[in-house]
């Protein structure tokens, strides 16, 4: 696999996600995670997951940044998992579908570093 650097994941679209599609392999794994090296792998219930919490001023913009991750998972038809919090926000990304990682899940966390890059009362 070639290595692409985040902005490239952040700028590639989701493609659709089928029970049989593959998840992302244990070599595409840490060349992946180089990518998004601020989020962290949850296992639960045997399913691995991206997650990252993202730490804001107060609850206003916690609710502006949920809103805005909203925003992009809708357009692409891919969703995460969102805990909104009195000044904080846990972002879960993760394919129903197959039960574990794909290549969009990686290419949603890059976009939500994005998204966070650009919102207002960030920690």
């Amino acid at each position: 696999m070639t290595a692409h650097n985040s902005h490239t994941l952040s700028q590639a679209h989701c493609v659709a996600c089928r029970a049989d599609a593959p998840q992302v392999s244990e070599a595409e794994l840490p060349e992946l995670l180089r990518q998004i090296p601020d989020w962290n792998i949850e296992v639960r219930d045997g399913v691995m997951q991206l997650e990252k919490v993202f730490v804001f001023k107060n609850f206003k913009f916690a609710l502006a940044f949920t809103n805005a991750v909203g925003e992009i998972a809708e357009a692409e038809g891919h969703h995460p998992g969102l805990l909104t919090e009195w000044g904080k926000v846990t972002v879960t990304w993760w394919s129903h579908s197959i039960k574990g990682l794909h290549r969009n899940d990686f290419i949603m966390a890059a976009r939500t570093n994005e998204v966070a890059n650009a919102a207002e009362g960030r920690k």
